[in-house]
């Protein structure tokens, strides 16, 4: 049977890394039935600390050192920290790949034994949009971001294999108050259903490492989460409500691979530093 959420003990201590983009901003008032204290974390500006339930701390990814003092005397974490769009390699190496090796590590060091972590669709963005995907389909990156957000996964696998850290790999879909356009249609993911994905991931007793996709209850989609059925998410929000509003945009041309394939734009962003 499900735990409702107001059967949940909170945690004392939730670490979100990330804390000062878009869906951090978002995170920080809807996950304070979660902890008794929310220890919230960027590299960005951040607004200060509401309380004494609440810690604000300035940090870079890439500082090993930084990120080990990050973690400490956190019972789980919520790493949503990185750059979230497609930039050069260079750009990315230091938050999504150093940094998420730094978040494992300093969760080995600390005792930390749950991590959320924030994946993405890019990870399979090559696909086309009439195929169907589960947990087990090949990974196909459309970019340097869905590459890191892949390498993100290896790790959280063998920080499991090896450490018996578990982690639930949210491949977030289009978290955004409504979806823009008709891709968005399949990938949105309003931020209830989020919030209930997360408390899922916090909250469910072994998960190992668990994949899952990250979207509503829309009419058409093209992720199969029966390998996350565990979880026990059930989305309650639709972007059918929008439909008429995207489709009054103009259909994109025939080539658009917004139109084609499942990672949109991001499969033909860059390649960088060519002239």
């Amino acid at each position: 049977m499900t735990t409702t959420s107001s059967e949940l003990r909170p945690f004392n201590r939730l670490l979100l890394t990330g804390a000062a983009g878009g869906l951090g901003k978002v995170l920080r008032q809807r996950l304070r039935p979660y902890a008794n204290i929310l220890r919230l974390s960027d590299i960005g500006e951040m607004a200060p600390a509401e309380g004494p339930h609440e810690e604000v701390v300035r940090c870079d990814l890439a500082d090993k050192a930084g990120v080990h003092q990050l973690v400490e005397g956190v019972d789980a974490i919520l790493h949503f920290g990185g750059v979230s769009v497609e930039r050069p390699f260079e750009e990315i190496l230091g938050a999504n790949i150093c940094g998420v090796f730094h978040i494992y590590e300093a969760a080995r060091r600390h005792g930390v034994k749950r991590v959320v972590f924030a994946s993405s669709n890019h990870v399979i963005g090559f696909y086309k949009q009439d195929q169907r995907l589960d947990a087990n389909s090949p990974r196909r990156p459309d970019g340097y971001y869905g590459l890191s957000k892949s390498y993100g996964e290896d790790m959280a696998s063998f920080y499991f294999d090896r450490y018996g850290i578990e982690t639930v790999s949210i491949r977030i879909g289009s978290s955004f108050p409504e979806p823009a356009n008709r891709r968005m249609m399949s990938t949105w993911l309003s931020y209830d259903d989020l919030t209930q994905l997360i408390e899922r991931s916090l909250y469910t007793e072994n998960v190992g490492h668990t994949v899952v996709y990250g979207m509503s209850a829309n009419r058409e989609v093209w992720w199969d989460n029966s390998q996350a059925a565990h979880l026990g998410f059930t989305p309650k929000d639709s972007s059918e409500v929008f439909r008429d509003k995207v489709e009054a945009q103009p259909m994109p041309a025939a080539d658009d691979p917004a139109r084609i394939y499942q990672g949109g734009a991001f499969v033909a962003a860059g390649p960088f530093g060519d002239d």
